[in-house]
């Protein structure tokens, strides 16, 4: 499907479930005029924001593809309009104007609290802490761990490039007065905008223990068969083959620790000490992998903050394809949600040649 057609089923299917509302709203009160305008303002909220910067590196090209190694860029050019059919109804769609259309979905909270809701469309799976978190909102110029990064399908030639979203059905809801969350999805496994390969299904389940805003616990897992897209073989998992079936399964364990709750709109005098860290590992096919990071960010003074991170990831634990990354940067809050990022990075690998990459980004979101 083309996203010239996507978009216009999407637009159309937003259009008919707010002109259905709207009627249903001038039917309950007929002898007054409806404003179009405020009626639209009120149920529509748009939303968006970019990253550009500069990147330099004296890794390989054969080993990035034949990437520059000195490059400016525009990684992300995101819109997302968010519409409220009801106050239990809403729908979503998203497009990065960099790439391709990378969210369109709808809630029914079936609840009257938090407890249950239902999530059917295209969005991003559940899997891991960092996945589901925003380029916004993360500290790392590269975004995602190197373990994540491949697992949500970022990087992983077998997967395809899917930016860690796909197609499904999902629950999730907060119980306990909101100390327990849960998320239960139930997707393609074949990423974004393409049809499921086969017939098997990924289940994904994560569960986060909060016992206050300062720390999170959570545990997530995966468990499916993936339906191969690789042209050629990967060095790390050569026996699978495009367009096989193998096994694809996942676990994860992580906690986030903040000395204070954040607050966007104090974003200068109330960001707190932040540690994230999370163990994962997985099998594909035969092949085993797994590793962890640990990132953290200290503020330090007036939207200033240090950010360092500790990233290892092993790509096959029998062959011990393993890479190892130390970031350290800056980054300094200009406005709400808005930030300039200088980091550096150091990485040993024992299938390539170890590398330094710089890396500067401006992020403007609204």
């Amino acid at each position: 499907m083309t996203f010239k057609n996507l978009f216009r089923q999407s637009s159309l299917a937003l259009l008919l479930a707010f002109v259905g509302t709207s009627v249903m709203a001038q039917e309950k009160k007929s002898t007054k005029e409806i404003d179009w305008f405020q009626e639209l303002k009120s149920r529509i909220t748009l939303n968006g924001y970019a990253q550009a910067g500069y990147s330099y590196t004296d890794q390989e090209d054969a080993m990035r593809g034949g990437a520059p190694k000195s490059s400016y860029n525009l990684k992300r050019t995101l819109l997302w309009a968010k519409a409220r059919i009801t106050d239990r109804w809403f729908f979503l769609f998203m497009h990065d104007f960099n790439s391709v259309v990378q969210e369109f979905y709808t809630d029914y909270r079936i609840t009257k609290g938090n407890e249950l809701t239902v999530r059917l469309g295209q969005f991003k799976n559940s899997f891991s802490m960092e996945n589901p978190l925003s380029p916004v909102q993360l500290e790392l110029i590269d975004v995602c761990s190197q373990a994540v990064t491949c697992y949500a399908g970022c990087y992983d030639p077998l997967y395809g490039l899917h930016y860690g979203r796909d197609l499904g059905l999902e629950f999730y809801g907060d119980l306990f007065k909101g100390q327990l969350h849960y998320e239960l999805g139930i997707m393609n496994g074949q990423g974004i905008n393409r049809k499921d390969g086969n017939d098997d299904k990924d289940i994904i389940l994560k569960l986060e223990y909060r016992p206050s805003d300062q720390f999170r616990f959570v545990v997530s897992g995966q468990k499916g068969r993936g339906h191969a897209v690789n042209e050629k073989p990967v060095f790390w998992n050569p026996t699978i083959q495009n367009g096989d079936d193998y096994r694809r399964d996942r676990y994860s364990v992580g906690m986030e620790i903040k000395s204070a709750p954040y607050s966007p709109s104090k974003y200068k005098e109330a960001r707190p000490l932040k540690i994230r860290a999370e163990w994962l590992g997985g099998k594909d096919g035969e092949v085993g992998s797994m590793g962890g990071y640990v990132t953290s960010t200290i503020p330090i003074t007036d939207g200033l903050d240090a950010v360092a991170s500790v990233d290892y990831f092993n790509r096959n634990t029998e062959m011990k394809y393993d890479q190892t990354q130390v970031t350290a940067g800056l980054q300094y809050w200009f406005y709400k949600n808005c930030r300039i990022q200088l980091q550096y990075t150091r990485t040993w690998s024992n299938y390539q040649k170890d590398y330094n990459w710089l890396q500067g980004q401006v992020q403007v979101a609204f």
